[in-house]
């Protein structure tokens, strides 16, 4: 079906401008001026509506294979649809890790029988597969990028071994996406905590990963890339000392070396952690307040170059164990671009700095081929939002599998109410339906392509 969208706020490329969309066979067709669509395409109200672009998220963990009790693709890609997250990029560490270009291929698989929205994924890294990563140069118009564990992590996905490191940076042709801690400092740290402790608690957390930890391992991964001329992309930095190793003068298409912010990062503080405890563990750790506070400025500086969401869904029960037990990550994608337009309202961020940051920075930056903007002739990813219909999260309105969110109770100033996903209207939010979310399931997404 053909869509046309009436009377928009149209938030891209830095501007605010309003107008119509003209949707066909999946693509914008035509942007304002005098339309003239043809075949009767249905009409879409977006009077009082800003559309944006659809957000594309760079780093989810959507468990699947191996990890379904927490979460699959199709589950989490249906909630990302209802956040407004038309493409995602997703993590190796499944069940088994993605350690072989065959492994990777099936959740491609996976993803095409099953996900409302557009997708790639990661080729993991262990201290043994060199050989089945550098396969992937022959994919790269099709594959996001490497993903390289520098800090602890699981089922053999840490890469510490410098020779490892030093071989990847220095001849794989893809984007190398690292979590960078440091696992000798991390566990230094947790020694000495549990000398001094009887028992540890969630607010010790930020303390055993600490600033040192991740600025170390950042430092040394920018040290490697710049070795070997590598396209490095730092995922989720929390620390102001991890800000001086970054720039903002150099365009983001021209840069080699680019980072992220998450959401929860740019959200809670260890503050929090009184109040919410195992539910805001999550690696790296939410840090001092004083780090949020030089992540935001960073932010709009151009210091750092994409707001991300880093997906990590677990169990309640998972999440309820003891500290030391108690899984680290938070189930975030349904909610990140609603909490940004929190942001948008409290007067931090605007709306164009968030379709740049969340939208067309992740698309340039990933060299992503025809998304990431509300352009003639892009695939029409696109997203409706409400600045003035506030929205509750409530346990019966979340859509992960784990069915709980660190953000309930927690009131948005704005609702999604379409997502188009090539062209496609995989969701909606009416007024009148009962507070119900409504999903198209007979479309899938696309794999997402890469110009390099």
């Amino acid at each position: 079906m053909n869509y046309l969208i009436k009377d928009a706020g149209i938030v891209n490329e830095n501007q605010i401008s309003y107008g119509d969309i003209f949707i066909k066979d999946g693509f914008i067709e035509q942007i304002s001026g005098v339309l003239d669509p043809a075949g009767n395409p249905k009409e879409i109200n977006g009077r009082n509506l800003f559309l944006l672009p659809g957000v594309i998220d760079d780093q989810v963990h959507f468990r699947e294979p191996g990890l379904t009790h927490k979460a699959t693709i199709y589950t989490e890609a249906k909630a990302a649809a209802a956040g407004g997250v038309t493409s995602f990029m997703e993590m190796p560490n499944t069940l088994p890790p993605v350690f072989t270009q065959q492994l990777l291929e099936d959740k491609y698989n996976i993803a095409a029988g099953t996900s409302l929205t557009n997708y790639s994924f990661y080729m993991g890294t262990s201290n043994d597969n060199i050989d089945e990563v550098l396969k992937t140069n022959a994919k790269k118009n099709d594959v996001c990028g490497v993903k390289i564990f520098m800090g602890s992590s699981t089922g053999g996905l840490l890469v510490n071994n410098p020779l490892t490191l030093d071989k990847i940076f220095a001849e794989c042709e893809l984007l190398i996406a690292t979590h960078c801690e440091d696992e000798t400092i991390i566990q230094s740290n947790l020694n000495r905590l549990k000398s001094e402790k009887k028992e540890l608690e969630p607010s010790d957390h930020p303390v055993i990963r600490n600033e040192e930890a991740c600025y170390e391992s950042s430092f040394r991964a920018i040290q490697y890339a710049k070795k070997n001329n590598s396209r490095l992309h730092i995922l989720h930095i929390s620390t102001e000392k991890e800000l001086q190793l970054f720039t903002d003068m150099i365009p983001l298409e021209e840069k080699k070396i680019t980072a992220e912010v998450c959401v929860h990062h740019l959200h809670f503080t260890s503050d929090d952690y009184e109040k919410l405890g195992n539910l805001i563990k999550c690696n790296p750790s939410i840090k001092a307040p004083h780090n949020k506070t030089a992540l935001w400025k960073a932010l709009l500086d151009g210091r750092l170059d994409i707001i991300a969401r880093d997906h990590a869904p677990h169990t309640w029960a998972e999440k309820n164990e003891p500290y030391e037990k108690a899984h680290a990550g938070l189930p975030l994608v349904q909610h990140s671009l609603l909490l940004m337009l929190h942001y948008v309202k409290e007067g931090k961020i605007s709306l164009e700095k968030v379709a740049e940051k969340m939208s067309h920075a992740p698309a340039k930056c990933f060299r992503i081929k025809d998304r990431g903007y509300i352009r003639e002739g892009y695939y029409a990813d696109l997203v409706l939002a409400d600045m003035n219909r506030p929205y509750t999260v409530s346990k019966e309105n979340i859509l992960y599998k784990c069915r709980w969110s660190p953000l309930e109770g927690f009131t948005f100033p704005a609702t999604i109410t379409h997502t188009f996903v090539n062209g496609n209207l995989v969701y909606t939010f009416p007024v009148q339906g009962g507070g119900k979310h409504m999903f198209d399931e007979s479309y899938k997404g696309m794999r997402l392509k890469f110009e390099r």
